[in-house]
This record gives structure tokens, sequence and C-alpha cells, in this order.
């Protein structure tokens, strides 16, 4: 009898002592430094370096070793899309201007109206119905470039527009029949520069001159073929780069700033400045910060090109400079991390591979039950919305031994 009752103790005891022992944490909290992809143009670095007087040309040689800053001609007109499989979208006209009125043409047909009231345009079949205006295989909208802007709503923010013209194409979406494709085509080297909104128009001028320098290579660059997906060269938020429109040239006092420092990066009428290897325009990359050195392009996408090496960033740790992201810290719930690894549970993950410059490769989660899976690091920041590629860093993480930067190349020179 005095058996039994100690083994009744001792299994009364043992279950809460192994639920002990496999208890997983509510939460994690993940550390880290940086925000992007890190490859490429550091855009606190460039901020940073402008400060301590370095020049546009400068700051891109330092970031694109192998690279040459020289004019390139930039006449061309760019298609950028500004809302991407829409059923349905109304444009409208600003209110807050004179005169306003556009020229609304339906495919090949001609005018059909000239109006300034808002027009509803709709998916229908394979064509696009235009309020009660008509349907067309397409439609294309134009107004006074000197007196009119555009608004054109879309799924993440609205865009005011200004320049060039817009068009509205059926396109056939995988899953979804037909959609509407909305682009903007306008020339690049001014209106479409103008509207770029990756910087501040407050930071100093050689910063927004290499951004701008950046950019235009950026166009340059994928301009080859139109994207069949999206009837479009570049889109205008982050998959390319930020084309905010009207909305970024047209900011009291700041914008005029912005517009100065793209004038200041053209050569002549026909040419203006860009990043160029072997005579050609770059794969140009750039991102707001870095955990202290920027990622190659191997790294990040696998493909290795001579210009987009690691290059120390020392700017992007200084908390004046980059004061949100230079040590940030996510707290990440039990629910979300095991949705991400696809486990029941998780009782910790570790950064199982890093590059030369401490940024995470791959991480690998293990449960309560010792399963183990593993994401790349590009996985688990988009399904966990970390901001960078570096955390959960190493007491020494290894950076670059830092070069001096380059002098500008007597070829190619910034405006005052």
């Amino acid at each position: 009898m005095k058996r039994l009752f100690t083994l009744a103790i001792l299994v009364l005891f043992a279950t809460p002592l192994a639920a002990q022992a496999t208890a997983v944490p509510a939460t994690f909290t993940v550390k880290g430094a940086g925000f992007g992809h890190g490859v490429g143009l550091s855009q606190i670095g460039a901020k940073g370096q402008a400060l301590e007087g370095k020049s546009a040309i400068q700051i891109l040689n330092y970031y694109f070793p192998t690279s040459q800053v020289i004019p390139v001609v930039d006449t061309q007109t760019i298609r950028v899309n500004i809302a991407h499989q829409v059923a349905a979208i109304k444009i409208s006209l600003t209110k807050n201007k004179s005169n306003n009125q556009w020229t609304l043409s339906a495919g090949e047909t001609g005018t059909v109206a000239t109006d300034s009231k808002p027009i509803y345009f709709s998916i229908l079949g394979k064509q696009i119905a235009a309020g009660n205006l008509g349907i067309a295989d397409y439609w294309t909208l134009r107004w006074n470039e000197s007196t009119t802007t555009v608004v054109v709503p879309s799924e993440s923010s609205t865009s005011t527009l200004a320049h060039g013209y817009l068009q509205l194409k059926p396109i056939l979406a995988p899953g979804l029949g037909y959609r509407i494709e909305v682009t903007n085509t306008l020339n690049l080297r001014d209106h479409y520069l103008w509207g770029i909104s990756e910087v501040s128009s407050s930071w100093p001028a050689a910063a927004m001159q290499a951004q701008a320098i950046a950019s235009r290579t950026y166009a340059l660059s994928r301009m080859r073929n139109i994207r069949k997906e999206c009837d479009c060269n570049l889109y205008n938020h982050k998959y390319d780069q930020v084309y905010a429109g009207y909305s970024k040239e047209g900011e009291p006092r700041f914008g005029q700033l912005w517009k100065a420092a793209v004038s200041a990066t053209n050569v002549d009428t026909t040419t203006a400045l860009a990043i160029t290897y072997q005579g050609k325009p770059i794969n140009v990359f750039f991102s707001s910060s870095t955990g202290g050195a920027t990622a190659t392009s191997k790294d990040v996408w696998g493909t290795d090109y001579p210009y987009l090496v690691s290059v120390p960033d020392p700017w992007s740790l200084d908390g004046k400079l980059n004061p949100k992201y230079n040590a940030w810290s996510i707290t990440v719930s039990q629910e979300k991390i095991a949705k991400a690894f696809g486990l029941p549970d998780v009782l910790r993950y570790a950064v199982t591979s890093r590059t030369k410059t401490s940024a995470a490769l791959t991480v690998t989660a293990t449960s309560s039950a010792g399963v183990k899976a593993r994401l790349t690091v590009s996985e688990f920041k988009t399904r966990l919305k970390i901001p960078s590629s570096w955390f959960a860093l190493p007491a020494t993480a290894v950076v670059p031994t830092p070069s001096p930067i380059p002098a500008p190349t007597e070829s190619a020179t910034v405006k005052p």
C-alpha cells in the first residue's frame, strides 16, 4: 500500500514538471539594426557622408566601387504603373485648381469627352467601361499640365499626378480574370524624377543628388521592355522605386529643393549623370540603412555584380542620423512565429548561417517536440515583418575593412 501511494505521488508531480520542461515562450524579441535589403547605396549613409562634405559622386563611387558616374542620354519617356489589377477605379481632378479639364479618348477612335467631372472606370469582360461615356478596349486621359493635376487612388496610396498622360488597359491577371492597369507615361529626364520620393527633400543637397543619380540609373536600367503583367516599365512603389508624382515636387519649399537637386545632375539638354559599368547603366539598388556594412548582391539574391560589394556603413548605426533603425527591437507572438515556420509551436529559434558581415542568411526554429524547420532570411523577414537581415547579431559583428572614399572622376561633375 505504501509503495502504491508513493507511485501516485510521483505521477501527480511528474505531469507539471514535464509541462514546465517543454513550456514555450509566449513571445520572442528580435533585436537588430538597419532597414531594407542593404545592397548598394545606403540612403542614411549618403546623408551622413553629405554632412561630412562629400559630393554626390564621391558618395556613389564609395557605395558602387568599380563603377563610373558619367553623362548618358535620358530623354526617353517612361511608363509607370499607378494602380495594379483593379476591377474598378474613380479618377478625378484636384479641386483646388482653376480651369480644370481633361480629354478622354477611347482606344484609337479619338476624343469622346472633354470634361472636369470624375470618371468611374470598371472592367467589363475584356474591355473597360468609362461611366456612361462608353466602352472601349482601352482609355487615354490627357490634361493641361499647367493648370490641372489628376488624382488616382490605389490599394496602398493615392497618387496626385501633374505630367504626361494616363492609360487604362485590361490585362489578364492569373486567377482574377481581366483587371485594369493604370499607367502614367511621362518624360524620364525631369517629370518622372521630380516625383521620386525615396529620401527627404530636407536632406543635404549632395545626398539628394546622389539619390537622383541612382534613381535615374534605376529607371534607365529597367526601361528595355514593357512588363506584360503591369503594362509598365516600373511600378510606382517599393517593388521598384517610390514615385509620388506631384505630391513630391509640389511640397511647399522642399519640393523646389528636390527639383533643384535633380537639375544639378543634368549635364546638358539631352544628357544627365548615371552610374555605369563598362559604359552602361548598372543594375542599381538602394535601401534606407544597414547593420553597419552593406550587403553583396550575391548574398541577398544569389547574383554577383562587381559593383554590388560590401563596404562599411557606420552612418547607419549613428543614433542621430538613423534614430529609428540604428537599433530596433520587435516583439513577435508565439502564434505568429509558429505560423511562419509551419510548426505547432516554437521553443527557440537561432540564426544558423550568416554572411561575412553578420547579416542572417537562414533561421532555424525548434518546436517543443524537437521538430526543426528552416527559413531563408527573406522568408523570415517577410512573414514576421522584420526590418532587415541584421538581427540576433553576435557579440562581435564582422564588417569589411574601411577604404578611403574615392575622389570624383574628372569626366563627371554635379552643378553647384
